[in-house]
């Protein structure tokens, strides 16, 4: 059994069909791509498979569980975790208060501190920023906070919405290097990136979404190497 199953998904924005019945599936340990141009729906598809929206039809099934009408909250509690288009960092709180905030279902306090050292060892700059408010951070430390923020309530799978946008080609690769990291640590991670060839690069398979459906799917080099998607996302 996958460990997320979509299936038949449809969102509405009002009278407009956003996502027009899409099914698709990430198994554990994998990195799953979602590619697509602007305006394709990927971050749609996260918002709502995280519970920021609801779907007209179709189920969202987790470990199991279905998650198609489960508040937020509640799927975070469950393993889940969104780093969101934009970073979205709390930025009048400290670098330290910001990744607290990712913890924010947790009880455990002694593991929570565990979690915050194994977070600080990825991102040092987080550790030596860490009484700095999240607002004066550089774009690629707002990401990393971003990221570290979402690890700290110990997901099974992390859900990230165009980690490398506005960020310098340079920052580009560390970001990828540490998903990269973090699915070898263990947590599943499901990658919407504008940036398809990196997003390619470091994935096992790769959906291509357009206008609110899926039209190719398969392995990520396979996907790469097919004359359609280098014309299409690869600029070739």
């Amino acid at each position: 059994m996958a460990m997320l199953e979509i299936k038949d998904l449809e969102v509405f924005y009002g009278v407009i069909r956003a996502i027009k019945g899409i099914s698709f599936e990430v198994n554990e340990g994998e990195i799953i791509s979602l590619i697509g141009a602007n305006g394709a729906g990927k971050t749609t598809v996260l918002h709502t498979i995280t519970g920021l929206l609801s779907p007209k039809k179709g189920s969202i099934v987790f470990e199991g569980h279905d998650i198609t009408k489960m508040p937020a909250h509640r799927i975070v509690e469950l393993g889940m975790a969104h780093v969101p288009e934009g970073r979205r960092v709390f930025a009048q709180m400290t670098v330290y208060q910001n990744l607290k905030m990712g913890a924010f279902t947790r009880k455990d306090k002694g593991e929570i501190e565990q979690t915050l050292e194994t977070v600080y060892r990825r991102f040092p700059r987080l550790e030596e920023r860490k009484n700095q408010l999240a607002g004066t951070l550089s774009g690629g430390e707002q990401q990393m906070l971003a990221m570290g923020r979402a690890l700290m309530s110990k997901p099974r799978i992390i859900l990230m919405d165009e980690p490398s946008m506005g960020l310098s080609p340079i920052l580009v690769n560390e970001i990828f290097d540490i998903i990269q990291s973090v699915s070898e640590a263990g947590t599943t991670v499901l990658l919407v990136e504008q940036n398809a060839k990196k997003a390619l690069s470091i994935a096992d398979r790769a959906y291509v979404l357009e206008t609110g459906r899926i039209v190719m799917s398969g392995d990520a080099h396979q996907l790469m190497d097919d004359d359609s998607i280098r014309k299409a996302y690869l600029g070739e």
